[in-house]
């Protein structure tokens, strides 16, 4: 089975038959999954910042969102993610396909293990096998998606300044966001496959002319959610249901 976690802008797929809210309890708290019928069999949505969008970034509880999903049979994660641009080709509207990330994070907990070692290979942090799947969806639909692309992840709620977005393109990265991590990490420490398509909403402290705002991105993931739901829906259609996990487990 799949699942879509859903980022800033996609709070419901659209595209989910007989949804049915599930409240499902985890150790590390509760967590809310709509459950339904996908294209090719059933699918779980999560909404990563609650059903009214109103847990902001550092506080959202991502090791209860992930167990959860596990828990349900969950082999493989399609997430999306609001982003501002670093490089100043990559404009707002653009999908970018995530291939690496950089962790700026402070203060969460990204890993599940409290009682024991578990390292975990981040050679490939992303799926490449779930990519393909969504790159091959992007080309059907006639949507750009750019197939590589590096993820800074800060800890939030604040937006970056204009000497932090120049650090981060320096050290290699295309596009900042607050949410990715640990989430990606928690996906591979339970062995579930995950991919993400990041919306670019804005661009970055310092290269945008004006200050940043979230209603700017709210706004253009607005206009850009219906292509997100296609590419989604594309992707489910052609993943094959009997397929299942393909990234391991960390070694502890």
């Amino acid at each position: 089975m799949l699942a879509v976690i859903g980022g800033t802008g996609l709070y419901d797929p659209g595209f989910l038959a007989g949804a049915k809210e599930q409240v499902i309890k985890t150790p590390y708290g509760e967590a809310y999954v709509l459950m339904g019928e996908g294209p090719r069999g059933p699918v779980a949505f999560m909404a990563r910042h609650g059903r009214s969008h109103g847990i902001p970034p550092h506080l959202v509880n991502y090791r209860a969102n992930i167990w959860a999903l596990d828990s349900i049979g969950a082999t493989g994660i399609l997430a999306t993610a609001a982003v501002g641009s670093l490089r100043r080709e990559l404009a707002p509207g653009s999908f970018l396909l995530l291939d690496q990330f950089i962790d700026f994070t402070k203060t969460r907990i990204s890993t599940f293990a409290e009682d024991k070692v578990i390292h975990v290979d981040f050679t490939r942090p992303y799926c490449p096998r779930l990519g393909g799947y969504l790159v091959d969806a992007a080309r059907r639909l006639g949507i750009e998606l750019e197939e590589q692309g590096c993820y800074v992840c800060t800890e939030g709620p604040r937006y970056e300044t204009p000497a932090e977005v120049k650090m981060f393109a320096q050290l290699g990265g295309d596009v900042v966001g607050m949410t990715n991590v640990p989430e990606v990490v928690l996906a591979r420490e339970l062995g579930i496959c995950y991919a993400t398509v990041a919306v670019v909403t804005n661009y970055g402290a310092g290269i945008a002319p004006v200050p940043l705002s979230h209603d700017e991105v709210g706004s253009v993931m607005k206009s850009n959610a219906e292509r997100l739901r296609r590419l989604l829906q594309l992707t489910l259609e052609l993943v094959p249901p009997e397929e299942g996990r393909c990234c391991g487990k960390g070694d502890g």
